[in-house]
């Protein structure tokens, strides 16, 4: 059996990754538009990945800018069942410092001007995201980073901001009292569209800042992140190397069956255009 098609989403700093074989691009459209860019499709330590640059090569989408669902979809398009985002946030608690790596296991979702979902127009569907990673890839991660000996926390609540701008303070101390983590500004709704695409997902975090909670430290400034970014991009990509070297072909996650019990709307009642745009997802379900 071979191995799944890692795909793998760059966010700040993140704009290519090197050691990428047998390259090509693949220029892309799709039912929801156009992605962030092209994607770069090779062979990375021995598994098939795709490289999609979340922001744009020259990073000139905003986070409410981005086409989250073109990018899913185009990667479930390209054959990636297993997806892997690199994100950058901000820590919302004393143990997480900066520069560590985060992996969280939980999302509060805070955005208000995005698509969020395949589904509408026709066709109605509820998936469950109680458990929004990947147990399989937690593990693999978890298992890399303390190989690496990568300074790292293991599950912990990413609360998803619009952005652009930072918190207030009063925002920040709000979501640490909820018990919140880091704080970023991308990995929803992208975490939820992965699981409407029956795709395996995990969040790799860079903890770059203390937000603005933090009294004894200065608050956070694209600058700063910049510099801390800068600095632990090279450990990111050493995890993603490793990742890609041990990433499972056999699974015990239901990642790939989320829409399994989801779908209410019945084959014969999906409208004709609605049925075309979800195809590719929803094949099996529309079989009158």
């Amino acid at each position: 059996m071979e191995r799944p098609i890692l795909g793998i989403i760059g966010g700040s700093g993140l704009y290519d990754i090197e050691g990428i074989q047998n390259q090509h691009v693949e220029q892309l459209d799709t039912p929801f538009g156009a992605p962030s860019g092209a994607y770069l499709c090779g062979e990375l330590e021995g598994a098939s990945v795709v490289f999609l640059a979340r922001h744009g090569t020259h990073h000139n989408l905003l986070p409410t800018e981005i086409n989250y669902r073109a990018n899913i979809y185009g990667m479930r398009l390209l054959g990636v069942r297993t997806l892997l985002s690199v994100s950058a946030v901000g820590s919302l608690r004393d143990g997480i410092c900066p520069g560590d790596m985060v992996l969280p296991d939980q999302f509060i979702d805070r955005t208000r001007r995005r698509e969020n979902t395949f589904f509408g127009e026709g066709i109605v569907a509820h998936i469950q995201f109680g458990d929004p990673v990947c147990p399989d890839m937690l593990d693999v991660m978890s298992d890399v980073l303390q190989s690496e000996s990568v300074r790292y926390h293991r599950g912990g609540t990413y609360v998803a901001m619009e952005g652009p701008a930072f918190s207030t303070r009063a925002e920040s101390n709000l979501y640490r009292s909820w018990g919140a983590d880091v704080i970023g500004m991308t990995s929803l709704p992208e975490a939820k569209l992965a699981r409407e695409a029956e795709m395996c997902y995990l969040t790799l975090a860079m903890s770059t800042d203390y937000d603005c909670w933090h009294q004894s430290e200065q608050e956070v400034s694209a600058d700063a992140v910049l510099k801390v970014i800068e600095k632990n991009i090279a450990v990111s990509k050493r995890a993603i190397r490793a990742f890609a070297r041990r990433m499972p072909i056999d699974r015990t996650c239901r990642c790939r069956q989320s829409l399994d019990g989801a779908m209410l709307t019945r084959p014969e009642n999906v409208p004709h255009t609605t049925r075309k745009r979800l195809e590719l997802l929803v094949e099996r379900f529309l079989k009158v």
